[in-house]
């Protein structure tokens, strides 16, 4: 199950937050295909967003083929994204260096600019396209 949480001083919409975390947990396996994204309702009770708003992000996921809505049961991942898995040996030396870099007194802010200059260095065709880089929410544990 996904846990959205919403950064209201991002600058980013609350829909597409929904969208790229929901993204986020398909790239690493956490969520798979068949599962049950959270109803708009849960989601709302858990945000404190619009509906409308859930359902805005919902509608973009289908629309991309990620996820199709069920009629009266919810809506149910179609496909998976990535493949690198959670437990990936790559996501654990990211977490070391992670805790690292957090010793060494960098800020997320500063994690974050040091990692996406890290990957336009080694994916400059998807540069221009990509979102900023936004560190995975919550424990990663």
């Amino acid at each position: 199950m996904v846990d959205y949480r919403i950064d209201r001083r991002s600058g980013v919409a609350t829909y597409v937050q929904i969208v790229q975390q929901t993204k986020q947990a398909l790239r690493l396996g956490l969520l798979a295909p068949g599962d049950r994204l959270p109803t708009a309702r849960e989601v709302v009770e858990a945000t404190a967003v619009n509906p409308n708003t859930v359902l805005k992000a919902y509608r973009e996921l289908e629309r991309e083929g990620l996820v199709e809505a069920r009629r009266g049961l919810g809506t149910f991942v179609r496909r998976s994204l990535g493949a690198s898995p959670a437990d990936s040996p790559l996501r654990v030396e990211l977490e070391e260096w992670a805790a690292r870099a957090r010793e060494a007194g960098l800020e997320r802010e500063d994690v974050a600019a040091l990692f996406t200059a890290v990957l336009e260095t080694h994916y400059p065709e998807q540069a221009a396209h990509a979102a900023p880089a936004r560190p995975p929410q919550g424990d990663p544990s």
